[in-house]
């Protein structure tokens, strides 16, 4: 892949959607890439990229979210996730700054987090799944009735989306050095701007 049209989001879409039929899991992919794009979109704005450089940056973000979990649905364990990923994007020639941040966001991997997108992946990932399922909870399962201090809660009860690894969440917004309120406020807001590709819109509550 020798130029930045070969890494489109285009091309990893297909790309995931090659490995993973699951809903749920293509919908954890969106969520995730909306969160990690919005990042990039902002430390773009940081540094001042314009025009072409800045695109080409906030798609290495925006591939990186939706690839991260790409061969999980047929590589679950630890053992294959998400190294069997890491090789067929090796074999694809996907960028090195994607496969090292895809690695770095599993814990076990023994894979450092050094760049601003290896960080932000972390920081992303379980939050995206743990605000999805703050939504789907509410009566009109939508993000736009999420709040900080209702996903602050939520991540107290240990019964609530049991799945999720609070520790990942508060280690990722440390890691990134950005308060944890603020950090979920962030999250917040750009899946409420993407809330229909995400399954997350407004839905009127059926009377019983």
């Amino acid at each position: 892949m020798s130029n930045q049209n070969s890494y489109s989001r285009e091309c990893a879409w297909s790309l995931l959607n090659e490995y993973t039929q699951s809903p749920s899991l293509l919908k954890h992919a969106l969520a995730v890439e909306t969160c990690v794009r919005a990042y990039g979109e902002r430390e773009a704005d940081t540094q001042g990229l314009t025009s072409e450089e800045r695109d080409v940056f906030i798609n290495l973000y925006s591939v990186t979210g939706l690839l991260h979990d790409f061969d999980y649905e047929k590589y679950p364990s630890q053992e294959e996730h998400p190294f069997v990923g890491s090789k067929i994007l090796t074999e694809r020639g996907w960028p090195e700054e994607v496969r090292t941040a895809i690695l770095g966001h599993a814990e076990y991997s023994g894979v450092p987090r050094v760049t601003h997108l290896d960080k932000t992946l972390f920081a992303c990932d379980e939050l995206a799944g743990f605000l999805t399922a703050c939504s789907l909870v509410k009566p009109t399962k939508s993000i736009h009735d999420v709040e900080v201090a209702g996903v602050r809660k939520k991540m107290k009860d240990k019964a609530f989306a049991k799945g999720v690894n609070r520790n990942d969440i508060i280690k990722g917004a440390e890691e990134l050095g950005v308060p944890l309120d603020d950090h979920i406020a962030f999250c917040i807001a750009a899946m409420q701007k993407d809330a229909d590709a995400l399954g997350l819109e407004r839905v009127t509550p059926t009377s019983s």
